[in-house]
């Protein structure tokens, strides 16, 4: 069995919907298992750009998505994150307030989950995912909350692939219970809406409301950027999926609470951080590892059955393309060779780094 560029990130077990047990101080953890060297993998990744709000006209079916019209809801500091930076030039003064960063405008969940996770940490919105990672080895920020799977839509593929890219490391996880508010101005009622706008995830989950209704649906690339942008627009026909606190913060009245399909509707986030924690063997502890394979029949099988030789427990198992070199010939006839797709593994399992060497 060949195990190929290995890196592995130590984190905290969350057992429960919170925030996992963490210790701030430690060392950097990475591996090759192969030529036991130390080697980070490095891959080319697309970029997102948020849409923060929209344009109307007397037509629903109209509106045009503008992507600039909201971008001054975003935290100042992270428009500047491909400056030169030093150690200390951005962070908080105040090293009591935890500056925490997030995808998206005040009042998405991600800074939800932000608060959840620090309740007195100072939030940082960004434009997208690449930011908060950029905002984080750049001193700007202390920590990044990011979602990596929901129960419903499944694994965030972005941020699997910005693990790889950036140069932070998995310090703790939460889990954030999702509920959905159909949002819109004082006095409307929700048979009154022509359509509505949130980010693509929140229509899809609350489709049977949104059919029942017979409304046009509007993607964004954030649900508090959609509350914002009904507020700013005055429509009073147009409504948003946004979260309660979003509609606390940009002054719109809840037309629905809870109408998601699903009512149990949970997304996973991570904690990112500069400096990984030291594991140990006191506590439950979670690692996430990510790792390529050589060819061969059985070589998935030998790397899986290492775990459960141990008795570790696997909680997560994720592939994803290998980028920079995606295609590998196999054999795949007597009259020649096949070409097919060479994949990351991303896995997480039930304990500590510690725990591990001693089995």
């Amino acid at each position: 069995m060949a195990l190929n560029d290995c890196c592995i990130w130590g984190c905290a077990k969350a057992p429960q919907l919170g925030m996992a047990n963490f210790h701030p101080d430690s060392s950097r953890l990475s591996v090759n298992l192969k030529q036991g060297t130390e080697k980070w993998c490095k891959r080319e990744c697309c970029c997102l750009r948020a849409v923060s709000g929209f344009e109307s006209s007397g037509d629903a079916d109209r509106i045009r998505v503008q992507p600039s019209v909201l971008l001054e809801g975003f935290h100042k500091d992270a428009n500047i994150i491909n400056k030169q930076l030093r150690g200390n030039d951005l962070c908080s003064s105040d090293r009591s307030k935890l500056r925490v960063a997030y995808k998206g405008l005040p009042g998405a969940y991600g800074e939800d989950a932000a608060l959840k996770a620090y309740p007195n940490c100072e939030t940082v919105p960004c434009l997208d995912f690449e930011t908060a990672f950029k905002c984080v080895e750049s001193w700007l920020v202390d920590k990044a909350v990011v979602p990596i799977e929901s129960c419903i839509a499944g694994s965030i593929h972005r941020n699997y692939d910005l693990l790889i890219r950036h140069n932070l490391h998995i310090v703790g996880e939460l889990h954030l219970l999702i509920k959905h508010c159909l949002l819109g101005h004082k006095g409307v009622r929700k048979e009154h809406l022509t359509s509505v706008i949130s980010h693509p995830q929140a229509l899809v989950q609350c489709e049977t409301m949104l059919t029942d209704l017979g409304v046009t649906n509007i993607a964004v690339d954030d649900t508090a950027a959609a509350a914002r942008a009904v507020a700013l627009d005055g429509r009073r026909d147009i409504g948003a999926i946004a979260s309660s606190r979003a509609a606390q913060l940009y002054g719109l009245h809840i037309l629905a609470e809870a109408i998601q399909d699903d009512d149990v509707n949970v997304t996973r986030f991570l904690i990112l951080a500069r400096d990984p924690i030291i594991p140990g063997t006191d506590r439950p502890y979670k690692t996430s590892i990510v790792f390529s394979l050589d060819e061969d029949p059985s070589v998935l099988f030998r790397a899986l059955g290492a775990f459960a030789l141990r008795n570790i427990n696997l909680s997560k198992i994720e592939s994803r393309p290998l980028k920079h070199c995606p295609l590998s010939a196999v054999d795949d006839s007597k009259e020649g060779s096949a070409e097919s797709f060479k994949y990351l593994l991303y896995i997480d399992f039930e304990a500590s780094l510690a725990r591990a060497a001693q089995k």
